[in-house]
């Protein structure tokens, strides 16, 4: 399944206008489902508890439409699409493209085992201006380059904005649903809608929840057009309730009404502010899904068709509940569809249902994504990634996650049985995610787009006090349904700092406990040991040096394979790495040791390769790095033997056409004969063979016979077939640890190792090719 070659070519999108309205128009149903369905619950949250009452003056409903203008106005139009977006991570978005921005800008990367050499990468963009204000701007990243402790808080704080960000994940569909059901109340009493309201919600939810294996690209056309046809619908409702009722509601827009809101209802009104800034959910979504699309097409999809649209629909609300103060209006709270004209009722409620699943099956993909990327950076455990389409990237499916998401979604829904409480935690985790996203953006400002202090200053003010304000009213109701995404989120950000913490103690240990070369020589080519035909991979997290478990493996193995390869799979902190940039490739020894290192580099949003491409791209970049060895292409390559450390950047096969390519064929197939252009090295015919092994070699005079025969030796390795040898860490506290670090490495960290997926994962191995040999860390 090899994407990477999409990948890149939609990356290179044209800015021709039929392009960017095509994407303007597919964003509509990926990034704006959620947001767009805040209508069906923004007032009912508001006025569903005793803070504030729908009185004759109309005050306070006015009030809450000029909070709701001003807070769609100033949040989304002007913090996401005129500023935010522009700090893209070469075209990706979200709290950890902000992160992976910051750790290359002033280097507080999390990941252990960078080198120089990712920072050659050429994604890996880093302006070399001087900072505008060479003052507080450099002093800032020179003490968070020299603090650890503000480093771990920097990560802590993208930690907390992702553990938020799954927590949405958990209320989103819970509440959207809810509320989009919450329609069939005026068809039935309210006895009985109260026993059918709660089983057809968790009834949607889990057919929701159980299609995600199946992926979205089947259904994936139809969001756009039911989500625009939701925007239409709310938007020509609040036009006709607007002319039909109260024409001068336009009047209320005016901030003066915020303030008679506040000075009537005074703490009430603040605290009714939990309700309102759930007409934001969802504005997160236009930065996190900026990969999929282009800061242009998000612009224009939001300020042409989202934001006309649900001014339009909430000034439409406030119109006709301006001029309705009855009996039937408390009775049914001021909900969405007591404004809906009587017959377009149903059609509407088939709409918002359609319109709520497409929401929340943004927000369920956007968690599994935002998961990977945890996984990836060394945050979060391993966990089975299932591409659940060959063609579209980025649609990924994760069964263990997927049903917990559905499990906890049940529960908020069956527990809470009204918006109110789900409202409550639905905001706190909203505008969690927003606080950390102004608080990583002041950093981006000054490190990243090298302005001045004072305006990352104004910033965090401005739009922090704004966040901060609804903060505080979200965090009052913590009893009424607030609680629920701080639970959620430090329960998640505890597995991911015990995962972070294992992880760089077991990287440690490997440093500290690395095989010297000396040890290597000492063996001889033969290892002390017999070497058999066959390729070993050795999967290790060293990029430097050898493991202390190669020791293990040849004190406890008979025999050893012909070809050695030490394979380190990393994620850098950038979104993707090119395919002509994938591999490091260098030798451990002298030639005839036949010992490779190869250093297999992924961003935090690329795909891995299956096993069968995997094999080839590797076997592919060791042939190219022993020609170009021998031809000094890109420099003469000097003592491998002596400098382990030097590394040659290689290509996947599909990349460099001008190089060493491999060709696979079954043994009774038809050999190919080969061009004058190229000169074939064959293996010779050897009985009971699955495979024959051929490369193919651009002619050069500069070919050495000793290239030729470490080729020959690596193609009939190949035939011979690979095999991959994992080591099973077990991790232990010394003695004499703390009892906090013997619980953490103990208990905390070897439960998530047994329960999660094994380092084979990362290769998507099959079973019968691989050896784990185990082995305990005292860390």
């Amino acid at each position: 399944m090899d994407l990477e070659t999409g990948v890149y070519q939609n990356r290179a999108k044209v800015d021709s206008w039929k392009t960017v309205l095509t994407l303007a128009y597919q964003s509509l149903g990926v990034v704006y489902g959620d947001l767009s369905t805040s209508p069906l619950y923004v007032y009912q949250s508001t006025f569903a508890g005793e803070d504030i009452q729908h009185s004759e003056t109309n005050e306070e409903i006015y009030g809450v439409l000029s909070f709701v203008f001003w807070t769609l106005t100033l949040v989304p139009l002007f913090k996401y699409v005129f500023i935010v977006l522009k700090a893209d991570d070469n075209g990706e978005g979200g709290t950890f493209a902000l992160y992976s921005l910051l750790c290359r800008h002033a280097r507080v990367s999390s990941l252990p085992n960078f080198q120089l050499a990712d920072e050659e990468l050429s994604q890996y963009k880093k302006d070399n201006k001087k900072l505008c204000n060479t003052g507080l701007g450099s002093r800032l990243k020179s003490m968070l380059e020299r603090h650890r402790v503000l480093q771990r808080s920097l990560l802590v704080l993208a930690l907390v904005g992702t553990c938020m960000v799954i927590g949405d994940g958990v209320l989103t569909p819970a509440i959207s649903v809810f509320s989009a059901i919450s329609g069939l109340e005026f068809s039935m009493s309210k006895e009985q809608h109260k026993y059918v309201e709660v089983p057809v919600a968790c009834v949607i939810l889990i057919g929701l929840f159980a299609l995600q294996h199946y992926g979205t690209h089947r259904v994936g056309f139809l969001f756009a057009p039911v989500v625009l046809t939701w925007l239409f619908c709310i938007s020509g409702i609040g036009i006709y309730n607007i002319f039909q009722w109260n024409p001068h509601v336009y009047k209320a827009l005016s901030p003066y009404y915020m303030y008679q809101f506040l000075r009537k209802t005074q703490k009430g009104g603040w605290m009714s502010l939990g309700g309102i800034l759930l007409c934001i959910t969802g504005s997160e979504a236009m930065f996190a899904d900026l990969g999929h699309f282009s800061q242009l097409s998000i612009q224009i999809a939001f300020t042409s068709v989202v934001y006309p649209a649900l001014i339009l629909a909430y000034m439409g609300q406030a119109a006709y509940l301006s001029m309705h103060h009855s009996a039937e209006i408390q009775m049914h709270r001021v909900g969405f569809y007591v404004s809906v004209p009587e017959k377009f009722r149903w059609p509407v409620l088939v709409i918002a249902i359609l319109a709520a699943v497409v929401g929340s099956q943004a927000i369920i993909t956007g968690t599994f994504s935002i998961i990977k990327q945890c996984s990836a950076m060394g945050c979060f455990p391993k966990v089975k990634l299932v591409h659940t389409s060959s063609k579209i990237h980025g649609q990924i499916y994760i069964p263990e996650i997927n049903w917990i998401l559905m499990l906890l979604c049940l529960a908020v829904t069956i527990g809470f049985r009204d918006t109110k409480r789900m409202g409550n935690a639905s905001g706190l985790a909203v505008i969690t995610v927003m606080l950390v996203t102004t608080c990583l953006m002041s950093l981006v400002i000054v490190l990243c787009w090298h302005q001045s202090v004072f305006l990352a200053f104004c910033f965090v003010v401005f739009f922090g006090t704004i966040e901060a304000l609804y903060f505080s009213a979200s965090l009052i109701k913590f009893r009424e349904g607030a609680w629920v995404p701080i639970a959620l989120a430090f329960v998640f950000l505890i597995v991911m700092h015990v995962w972070h913490y294992g992880t760089l103690k077991r990287y440690e240990f490997d440093v500290q406990n690395k095989v010297s070369i000396n040890w290597l020589l000492n063996l001889g080519p033969s290892l002390g040991i017999v070497r058999v035909n066959g390729i070993g991979v050795i999967h290790t997290e060293l990029v430097s040096g050898i493991p202390a478990i190669f020791s293990h493996f040849v004190t406890n193995l008979p025999a050893f394979h012909q070809v050695l390869v030490f394979v380190c799979i990393k994620s850098v902190p950038i979104p993707h790495v090119r395919p002509e940039e994938r591999f490091l490739v260098g030798r451990i020894g002298p030639k005839e040791y036949r010992i490779y290192r190869c250093i297999v580099r992924y961003g935090y949003r690329d795909v891995h390769k299956d096993d069968m491409e995997f094999e080839k791209d590797l076997v592919c970049s060791i042939a190219e790095f022993i020609r170009s060895g021998s031809i000094g292409t890109n420099g003469t390559i000097e003592e491998l033997e002596k400098d382990e450390d030097k590394m040659t950047v290689v290509g996947t096969c599909s990349t460099h056409e001008d190089g060493i390519q491999i060709s696979e064929h079954d043994i009774n197939n038809t050999e190919t004969v080969g061009t004058s252009e190229v000169r074939e090295i064959r293996s010779p015919p050897v009985m009971q063979r699955r495979k024959k092994v051929r490369f193919i070699v651009p002619e050069s005079p500069n070919i050495d016979t000793s290239v030729r025969e470490e080729l020959q030796e690596l193609m009939e390795a190949r035939e011979a077939g690979i095999a991959y040898i994992l080591g099973q860490s077990y991790m232990k506290a010394k003695q004499g640890s703390s009892m906090i670090k013997k619980l953490v490495i103990n208990y905390g960290y070897e439960f998530l190792r047994r329960n999660s997926r094994v380092a084979s994962y990362a290769f998507s191995l099959p079973h019968a090719s691989t050896l784990e040999v185990g082995m305990v860390y005292n860390v």
